[in-house]
């Protein structure tokens, strides 16, 4: 019975593309609301209890939703792969992007994550065993460049890369292995399940460094920061990833990994108009470039061999 449950969300993952485009719309619109949110939450809270209490708090919600739906527990292979997606997106991007916003603006961390599309792009030819032609590399490389470039010249970086935008490329990174990870098991598990069992997965780590983090800096912060933190939690954490590894599973990791481009300008939007931060000539120049990268990664894609 398992088995067939299986066969069949992979047959409709494959062939429903419109839903999974949609799908992956909401989850980018939901996705490009987090680094403002992070950058209001740390503020006021410590980096460590924003980045592993919101995995807490997602956690205790992905077990009541796996008790409720009866959902069976994955494989040990399954169980192998999920460690990847905890890896990236339960505890890396949470992890570096909380640490770097303590002292750098949403603003500027979203011309950094533009070139997540593109990271999600080559962990998905990684482990798909596809060929792509040295044009992919380039344009990949090429995006990375435009953001290395806009960070040395920047005001806060002088000459070399500062310590939170080493935390954001970190995040982007590990992010772009998680996207692509738990895209790839979603068309086995489901988008909701997989997000479900990475977060009660991460929780020997996310427990202990929550309250550790909690016992050294008491948590006490104002209104806003509290709701920033029910955001990433609710959100950004967990029915972010519902429609977001849905839409990777159904529309193809490549295809619906496209919607990312959309994010950096939405983040730049919303810190504009919910942080009061300013966007600058070079960031939105910035962001272009690398969008102009990341389309061509995307172009030069060939299907596994």
């Amino acid at each position: 019975m398992r088995a067939q449950s299986s066969g069949t969300v992979r047959a409709a993952i494959t062939v429903d593309r419109p839903l999974g485009l949609a799908l992956g719309a909401l989850g980018v619109l939901t996705f490009s609301l987090s680094l403002p949110a992070t950058r209001v939450a740390v503020q006021h809270l410590d980096p460590w209890f924003v980045a592993f209490g919101r995995a807490v708090g997602a956690a205790l919600l992905a077990g009541a939703y796996l008790r409720l739906t009866a959902a069976p527990p994955p494989t040990r292979r399954q169980w192998r792969r999920l460690a990847v997606v905890a890896l990236g997106v339960v505890v890396g991007f949470p992890l570096f992007t909380s640490l770097a916003l303590t002292t750098q603006t949403a603003a500027h961390g979203a011309v950094v994550v533009t070139v997540l599309p593109a990271m999600t792009a080559v962990f998905a030819v990684l482990r798909a065993g596809e060929r792509p032609p040295r044009r992919f590399w380039a344009a990949g490389a090429a995006g990375l460049l435009a953001v290395l470039t806009f960070l040395v010249a920047t005001g806060t970086v002088h000459g070399a890369l500062s310590l939170a935008d080493l935390y954001l490329l970190a995040a982007v990174v590990l992010c772009g292995l998680g996207y692509a990870e738990g895209g790839a098991l979603a068309r086995e598990l489901g988008g909701a399940q997989t997000i479900c069992w990475a977060l009660l997965l991460a929780l020997p780590v996310t427990v202990p460094v929550t309250v550790v983090a909690a016992v050294t800096h008491p948590p006490t912060a104002d209104v806003a920061a509290w709701s920033a933190f029910g955001y990433l939690t609710t959100v950004s954490m967990f029915l972010g990833f519902f429609a977001w590894y849905a839409g990777l599973a159904r529309g193809g990791i490549a295809q619906v990994g496209q919607i990312q481009l959309a994010q950096p300008v939405l983040t730049l939007l919303w810190s504009a108009l919910l942080l009061a931060e300013t966007v600058s000539a070079a960031s939105i120049v910035a962001a272009l470039v690398v969008l102009v990268c990341v389309v061509w990664t995307q172009r030069t894609r060939v299907p596994a061999g």
